[in-house]
């Protein structure tokens, strides 16, 4: 194992180039690139309070042989990372890129997940007129009665970011989501522009209607996959369905640059109706394609304080997540 540098990093995906590590670093964590068995692989690290640090991978080693995805093999590679890092961190949390869980050894699963582990990959080899039987008919309908409505969508540039970010404000407020500064996303564009190491093509497309913005994804295409990174749209109009032809033109244009997967990116685990994200789950899974569920995050303690701040990421989720449900307006 050796470091390298992050423009050296091209890794299997997006979230394991050095592009992405980059952008982190751009906004608290620091980004550590290293290559050795098993391919190149991203570490970001970031300071806890109390002065501990947290080492973080999302979706490493992604290509590896079956035979490779086991506790074992990646807990001597963890190890190998860690002998090469000037700080030792608390723990590292891996986002596995698999299916397969990590068998027995001394790899915890963590109480949350980092990235969505349930996502649906669509396949862009498939003709136009396979990809439209593929999906439910349903989304036929609703793409198709956007474009008899007269909904154009078209691709912008980071000029209408602005725009963007007030349509994405307001879904927030209304879905209740997180979201990240302006700055974020402006930085991910010009990133996008100047970074000299491997880097994805970042697009942002915008639904109109009568010359009225309705809704914009921001999408990333990065060697063979195109990945749908952060979708907005307004309240108003939305009988028209703008969101779904977002989608097929986007997936259009991931065709046209040679992408083979187009990735929908986070749903929840089961078509359960009382999740607060069944309607998310129906909207993408619609669009027919495979759907995955990855093993999610597993830790690997390196200090005796990790059951600590495994306690208070407990008592953290349970607030967020159920407490402070109550107490909203």
């Amino acid at each position: 194992m050796r470091r390298v540098r992050l423009e050296e990093l091209e890794g299997a995906s997006l979230l394991q180039s050095g592009f992405w590590g980059a952008l982190k670093q751009a906004f608290g964590w620091r980004a550590w690139g290293f290559e050795g068995e098993g391919g190149q692989v991203l570490v970001l690290t970031r300071r806890l309070p109390g002065g501990m640090d947290l080492a973080y991978l999302p979706h490493p080693w992604e290509g590896v042989e079956t035979r490779f995805r086991t506790g074992g093999w990646m807990v001597a590679r963890l190890r190998e990372i860690a002998s090469l890092m000037e700080l030792k961190p608390l723990f590292f949390r891996v986002d596995l890129p698999w299916e397969e869980r990590p068998a027995g050894g001394v790899l915890r699963k963590a109480p949350i997940d980092i990235q969505p582990p349930s996502t649906v990959l669509v396949d862009l080899c498939l003709s136009d007129e396979d990809l439209l039987s593929s999906m439910h008919h349903k989304t036929r309908y609703n793409l198709r009665l956007a474009q008899k409505k007269g909904v154009v969508v078209r691709e912008e540039g980071e000029e209408a970011l602005p725009l963007w970010y007030r349509m994405y404000e307001e879904t927030a407020r209304r879905d209740r989501i997180a979201i990240h500064s302006f700055e974020y996303y402006a930085h991910l564009f010009r990133l996008a522009r100047t970074w000299e190491g491997p880097k994805p093509r970042v697009v942002l497309f915008m639904a109109y209607h009568e010359g009225e913005p309705l809704a914009g994804n921001i999408m990333a295409l990065y060697r063979e996959r195109a990945v749908y990174l952060y979708g907005a749209s307004r309240s108003q109009k939305r009988n028209l369905m703008p969101t779904y032809l977002l989608q097929w033109e986007a997936m259009q244009w991931a065709k046209g640059e040679g992408a083979l997967t187009y990735d929908l990116y986070g749903i929840p685990p089961t078509p359960d109706p009382s999740h607060p994200m069944y309607g998310l789950y129906r909207f993408k899974t619609g669009f027919g394609g495979r759907i995955v569920h990855r093993a999610g995050c597993w830790d690997l303690p390196l200090s005796p304080l990790y059951g600590l701040y495994r306690t208070a990421e407990r008592v953290r989720e349970v607030y967020y997540k159920r407490v402070r449900k109550l107490f909203r307006r």
